[in-house]
C-alpha cells in the first residue's frame, strides 16, 4: 500500500535557534490538529538534524531527512557529509538529485546512481527527484528527460532496493517561481513515471510506489494536487518554513 508523505525541504534557511523553534511549532500543530493518516518528513540543513531528532522522542508520525549526502562512505572530501553520518545523527530520509543540486553543483546521473547506492547501503530512504526544465517542457522532451533520469540513475537497482525509494516529480520551472503545474499536468507525469517503473519492475511495485509532487505546492493548491490518482503527497519548499502552512498542507490527507 502506498504511503502518503509530505516532506518539507528547508533548503539553506534558518539558524539553529530558528530551526528549533519552527520544528517545535510544527510538532505542536501536528499533535493538536492531525489524525496521523500520513507520514511527515522534515529535511533541515545538516547542522540541525541531531537537535531536531532529539526533539522527536516517541513521535513516530514525523521523520528527519537530509537534503543531500556524498556518494562515498568516507574519505578526504572536505565539507561533505556521508550517509552513515546522517544515519547516526538521526536522519532516516535523504533527498537525492534535487534540481538545485543538478543545476548548481553539476550532479549528473552517474553521481546520483552512486548516491542512491550509498544511501540504501546505510538503510536510509532516498527521496529521489526527477523533472524537466521549462526549455525541455516547451520542446516537448520532458517525458524523454524524465525517463532518462530514471534509467540512468535508478533502474540499476534491484526490486527490493527500488521499492525503498520515494520518487519526487519536480518541474524545475515551478520551483520557487510561483508557477505550479496544473493538477492535470502533474498527474500526467506521475502516471508516466509509474508506467515506466511498471515496465522496468512490475505493476505491483509501481502501484505501491510513493510519488510526490514538488513545485510551489501550498495550502491553496495542495488538495487539488493530492487528489490526483498518482500523486501521493508533496516535497514542499517555501511553505515548509511556515509551520501553519506546512501543517495545513499535511491536513489535506485528513479531510
Amino acid at each position: 500500500m502506498r504511503k502518503n508523505i509530505v516532506a518539507g525541504n528547508w533548503k539553506m534557511n534558518l539558524d539553529h535557534a530558528a530551526g528549533l523553534q519552527l520544528f517545535a511549532e510544527i510538532l505542536n500543530l501536528i499533535n493538536n490538529e492531525l489524525k496521523g493518516n500520513q507520514e511527515v518528513v522534515v529535511c533541515p540543513p545538516f547542522v540541525h538534524i541531531s537537535s531536531l531528532a532529539q526533539l522527536l522522542k516517541a513521535n513516530s508520525t514525523v521523520s528527519i531527512g537530509a537534503q543531500n549526502c556524498h556518494h562515498s562512505d568516507a574519505g578526504a572530501y572536505t565539507g561533505e557529509i556521508s550517509a552513515s553520518m546522517l544515519k547516526s545523527s538521526g536522519a532516516s530520509y535523504v533527498i537525492i538529485g534535487h534540481s538545485e543540486r543538478r543545476a548548481f553543483f553539476a550532479e549528473d546521473d552517474l553521481v546520483l546512481a552512486q548516491k542512491l547506492d550509498v544511501v540504501l547501503k546505510n538503510e536510509l530512504s532516498p527521496i529521489f527527484c526527477i523533472g524537466e526544465t521549462l526549455e525541455q517542457r516547451n520542446a516537448g522532451t520532458h517525458f524523454d528527460v524524465i525517463e532518462s533520469q530514471l534509467k540512468e540513475a535508478a533502474f540499476h537497482l534491484s526490486d527490493d532496493q527500488f521499492k525503498k525509494l520515494v520518487l519526487a516529480y519536480e518541474p524545475v520551472w515551478a520551483i520557487g517561481t510561483g508557477l505550479t503545474a496544473t493538477p492535470e499536468q502533474a498527474q500526467e507525469v506521475h502516471a508516466f513515471i509509474r508506467s515506466k517503473v511498471a515496465e522496468q519492475y512490475s505493476a505491483e511495485l509501481a502501484n505501491e510506489l510513493t510519488i510526490l509532487y514538488g513545485g510551489s505546492c501550498n495550502p491553496k493548491n495542495a488538495a487539488e494536487l493530492f487528489g490526483q490518482e498518482d500523486i501521493d503527497g508533496g516535497l514542499i519548499g517555501g511553505a515548509s518554513l511556515k509551520a501553519q502552512d506546512f501543517v495545513d498542507i499535511i491536513k489535506v490527507f485528513n479531510s
